[in-house]
């Protein structure tokens, strides 16, 4: 049985008790040990999260400790999968470049704020996380971020939508669903999910459903490779500087 670990928290805005229960229950259908934790603690135990299949984080907003990153970050990097949605995974920690290298992007605006109609629009691709998902429309927040340039980007939407200083600029294809790597350890994201019901609607919710199971699958098809390979002798110190 596949191990997950769900840890919400952060602005309530964002209803991560609502959201974290959604994906339990998808979780829990496919016959993962789901723990769901509502403290940054549960980032303590380092040996612990190694032995994980999957981290969901939905938190949004808050601090987390040099070691609590360092921690998740060599879970990951060993084979654990993390995967999230909107704030709870690409807004959690301003201050924290680390996290945002691992998870491969940060939220920086959302123009026009909550209730902008807008299209996500699928990249057909080999993909299955995508497959016979059709484009559809959304009224939430649009998301504009900062984005890792080694994504493979699955999902995009069309800024502008709505004016700000931004509008001058050429029109730009902003990913709204990505994955990458972090080591051994699959990485998914999502930038929808401002409430629950955008996370419950049919599309996103399928689209996490795989995003979720498609992490947790690099543990049993890449964990326990020697993390030397691409670390070095001294192991990864590009954490230095920002810790």
């Amino acid at each position: 049985m596949k191990k997950a670990l769900i840890v919400w928290g952060g602005w309530d805005g964002h209803e991560p008790e609502q959201v974290a229960g959604i994906f339990a229950g998808l979780l829990r259908e496919a016959k993962f040990d789901v723990e769901v934790s509502d403290t940054l603690d549960a980032f303590n135990d380092g040996e612990k999260l190694k032995e994980l299949d999957l981290i969901v984080p939905v938190w949004t907003m808050g601090d987390i400790s040099k070691e609590q990153v360092a921690n998740v970050s060599e879970a990951v990097q060993g084979g654990t999968g993390i995967a999230g949605c909107h704030g709870g995974m690409c807004d959690s920690f301003r201050n924290n470049v680390d996290w945002q290298f691992m998870t491969g992007g940060q939220w920086v605006a959302h123009p026009g704020n909550d209730g902008v109609e807008y299209l996500v629009e699928i990249k057909q691709s080999s993909s299955p996380l995508v497959e016979g998902i059709q484009d559809f429309t959304v009224v939430s927040e649009q998301y504009y971020l900062h984005v890792d340039p080694a994504v493979e980007v699955l999902a995009t939407t069309r800024f502008p939508v709505v004016s700000g200083p931004h509008v001058l600029n050429k029109a730009v294809d902003m990913p709204v669903v990505w994955t990458k790597r972090w080591g051994y350890g699959r990485v998914y994201y999502n930038s929808l999910g401002h409430h629950a019901d955008i996370v419950d609607m049919p599309q996103v919710k399928e689209l996490m459903r795989r995003g979720l199971l498609w992490a947790a699958e690099g543990k049993t098809l890449y964990g326990g490779g020697d993390l030397k390979l691409f670390n070095g002798e001294q192991g990864y110190t590009g954490m230095g500087d920002s810790q």
